[in-house]
């Protein structure tokens, strides 16, 4: 019997796709860190359109010409701060987030239909977004050399509570999730949730089409709002049962190795160090501002469009820092699907799926930078070594 060679294995899973396709996840993928910087660009310009307007400063003004009312002025400055933002930021949005995804093949959503849930997102956003400028510049107000500390711990409350209610409260307000129906996709997910430790009373297929033709499944939520959800383009793509029991137990490793609680707790460290670096900033920019407007200091909710540049380059710089935790993570659950699903070809199956949007093979530094998610040709690789190592539990 010939030996089993995971390199040829790898290379016969990426031969699956013909030279054009290849040609055209990399041409997706590569313009995509161009959308990146250009989208940065395009957020700092608009920060800078609006403190240049000084319509906050109109806002301010108006609200604390009776007499001072920091909260209303602060959610006022947030909320016309966003609708502004989303305004100037419209056009380059419709090219990013729609019209490019409809010419690579990745969506068939109507403008229409995108723009809906566009604005739905902006009115979610502009609460969130309210409350949580309502937490900081309290705690700036009444803690001005420590308000960069004490925000790190708001912003972990919020993604907490983001996470536990998106799938109960936002996530149906875009999609339709219905109960896997009876059967042995369901059987399957079923047993698998048991061995893994993860709940198995909520297992849901979802309208993931509407928005996107991507391959894709989730687990969301945290304790009791805690579900598996499969889109169903993983069933109009072929998904077979070694696929979708690879795949879903690629995302109950996530739950059950705790990614959410450490993203949270990474998120919130490198808030808080952002903030500090803000608390820093923000003066120095406002000093160099020519023509400012009538900004008192970092206090003051006018200048939240400086803050939110800030904030945006700073987010540009950590990309790869955060990119890389996320494909530790992603690397970690990988390995959970393969010791526990024992789905090496059905999970190498979906990679190769995830290809459209995501090209194969990037140079260690373009990975390194760019990705969220190890490249595929590297997790087939690394299915297949296991597989190698572990031909006795392939397909049990």
């Amino acid at each position: 019997m010939a030996r089993f060679d995971p390199d040829a294995a790898t290379a016969a899973y990426m031969a699956t796709l013909s030279p054009a396709a290849h040609a055209q996840a990399t041409a997706y993928t590569q313009g995509g860190h161009w959308i990146l910087l250009w989208g940065w660009l395009i957020t700092v310009a608009a920060a800078w359109l609006i403190l240049q307007s000084g319509i906050l400063v109109g806002v301010r003004n108006r609200i604390e010409k009776i007499r001072s009312r920091p909260n209303l002025t602060v959610f006022c400055c947030v909320v016309v701060f966003l609708l502004l933002d989303w305004l100037l930021e419209l056009p380059w949005s419709i090219y990013a987030a729609w019209w490019r995804e409809g010419q690579y093949g990745l969506t068939k959503q109507s403008f229409n239909g995108w723009f809906d849930e566009n604005v739905m997102s902006l009115a979610i956003s502009a609460v969130v977004s309210a409350l949580i400028g309502l937490a900081v510049y309290a705690l700036i107000r009444r803690a001005p050399r420590w308000w960069w500390a004490w925000s790190g711990g708001v912003i972990v409350a919020a993604l907490a509570v983001l996470m536990i209610l998106g799938p109960v409260v936002i996530e149906p307000l875009f999609n339709t999730y219905t109960p896997a129906p009876p059967g042995p996709t369901r059987d399957a997910v079923v047993a698998l949730a048991k061995v893994s430790a993860v709940p198995s009373d909520k297992i849901f297929v979802y309208n993931g089409s509407k928005q996107s033709e991507r391959y894709t499944a989730n687990v969301s939520g945290l304790f009791g709002s805690a579900r598996v959800a499969m889109s169903d383009t993983m069933f109009a793509q072929g998904a077979d049962l070694a696929e979708v029991r690879g795949v879903v137990g690629h995302e109950m490793g996530h739950y059950a190795r705790g990614h959410i609680f450490w993203s949270v707790l990474v998120l919130g460290l490198l808030a808080v160090v952002a903030l500090w670096l803000v608390s820093k900033m923000f003066p120095v920019v406002l000093a160099r501002i020519a023509g400012k407007p009538q900004i008192a200091g970092i206090a003051d909710p006018a200048g939240l469009p400086i803050m939110m540049a800030l904030v945006a380059t700073l987010g540009l710089l950590a990309t790869p820092l955060t990119n890389t935790l996320t494909r530790l993570q992603e690397s970690d659950a990988d390995h959970f699907s393969f010791e526990h699903a024992h789905e090496p070809d059905g999970l190498s199956k979906a990679l190769v799926k995830t290809i459209a949007y995501r090209a194969s093979s990037p140079s260690w530094l373009e990975e390194t930078i760019f990705y969220d998610h190890p490249s595929v040709e590297r997790r087939v690789h690394r299915a297949m070594v296991w597989k190698a190592e572990h031909p006795e539990l392939v397909g049990k």
